[in-house]
């Protein structure tokens, strides 16, 4: 098992998001958003990390996701910055993130994270 991840400029994503996963040649990649902080960035690996994991062992395939997410991007109003593709309960790998959204906020609390402020960076990345 190999699994490679990194910051990258938001803007690099393929897609609005600040985190992503995916799979290649064998190898789990994980890009983050860069942030302010080395732990929101973390915070948002782990997310990516165990979402991978209960989507590849609950057969959630990664096609499905990322074309829900895309979808869902497309579709959204400009005033909405706030909601999640990953929490829509149409979304083919809701209980995978909501799952994932649970552990990093576990992990948050411990890292001494103020869980609002590090949404409200997330939200404001163009």
């Amino acid at each position: 098992m190999k699994i490679e991840i990194e910051t990258i400029p938001h803007a690099d994503h393929h897609y609005p998001t600040c985190g992503d996963w995916f799979e290649k040649d064998g190898v789990m990649h994980i890009k983050v958003s860069s942030l302010s902080d080395w732990r929101r960035e973390a915070l948002i690996a782990v997310h990516e990390l165990v979402e991978a994991m209960l989507c590849k062992h609950d057969g959630v395939s990664e096609a499905s996701v990322d074309e829900f997410d895309k979808a869902y991007e497309a579709a959204r109003p400009a005033d909405d910055v706030e909601s999640e593709p990953g929490d829509d309960p149409r979304a083919p790998y809701v209980d995978q993130h909501c799952f994932a959204t649970g552990i990093e906020r576990l992990l948050a609390a411990r890292l001494g994270v103020k869980w609002n402020e590090y949404a409200d960076e997330i939200e404001s990345l163009p």
